[in-house]
């Protein structure tokens, strides 16, 4: 992005009326690995691609747990994760130990979006440069926000962060209507073939590199790695495997039918 000197401080309005250092801190979300998010009636699921800096390290985790009823899948810098993770978990013990119950889902989103707007009014801060997914469930059902370091919140019933992630939207946006009523095992197929879209070059997707987790009604947080993922990734290569075939079937069919024209113009 073009620099100017307006972008020298968080504080610092330009002629537009635009905060340049909060764009930034933006841009840094769209440049995290992506990370996708939707809800049933019953459930809400996160799905991650996790990145390692070399064939040598081991890949940094995604999705984080905050208590038995929320989880988070983060896209941007991971420090600036684990310093909010720490804080939510903080807020979640606080308010189980002053009321006895667990913290409702949207008060902690409010007061974490109020966290991320102190830094951008704020000149000794600088704004947090990760956006967050938060699946949880309450009373009222499962819940899916999304964060900004701007301070804005959403609810969403399906989204995308990160990198590429405008893949995983579109398949979400085409298949929403039926998220409702989708059962557990379905959110977790409709989660990875989201993901698969954002998957950048020659990369696949591995029980390495994915990372899905799941909460619901009457089930806690489960983060569901490795072995675990690995039946999901048979299911989504067989799917991909029986549209192929159909794909080259209906070839077939027009490839006869054109033959057929061609002995009938003869």
């Amino acid at each position: 992005m073009f620099r100017n000197q307006y972008d020298t401080d968080v504080t610092v309005w330009s002629p537009e009326g635009r905060l340049l250092q909060v764009e930034y801190a933006m841009e840094s979300v769209k440049q995290g690995s992506a990370c996708v998010g939707l809800r049933s009636n019953t459930h809400s699921v996160l799905g991650a691609l996790k990145r390692s800096v070399s064939e040598l390290s081991s890949h940094q985790k995604k999705l984080l747990e905050i208590d038995n009823h929320i989880g988070v899948g983060i896209a941007g810098l991971t420090a600036d994760a684990r310093s909010i993770a720490k804080w939510m978990r903080n807020e979640c013990l606080n308010h189980k130990y002053v009321y006895g119950t667990a913290i409702p889902t949207g008060r902690l989103v409010t007061d974490l979006a109020d966290k991320h707007q102190r830094t951008t009014q704020t000149y000794v801060r600088r704004p947090y440069g990760v956006g967050l997914l938060v699946a949880s469930v309450d009373k009222n059902g499962p819940h899916l926000y999304q964060t900004c370091p701007s301070g804005n919140i959403y609810e969403y019933y399906a989204s995308a962060i990160g990198a590429r992630s405008q893949s995983g939207k579109t398949y979400l946006e085409k298949h929403y209507e039926s998220f409702p009523d989708a059962s557990r095992d379905d959110c977790i197929m409709h989660a990875l073939r989201a993901l698969l879209g954002c998957i950048s070059g020659d990369t696949e997707l591995t029980k390495e590199n994915g990372s899905i987790a799941v909460v619901g009604i009457g089930e806690n947080f489960t983060l569901i790695e490795g072995d675990e993922l690995q039946p999901y990734l048979d299911r989504l290569e067989l799917e991909g495997g029986n549209a192929a075939n159909e794909d080259e079937d209906d070839e077939d069919e027009e490839g006869k039918d054109e033959e057929a024209e061609a002995m009938e113009t003869q």
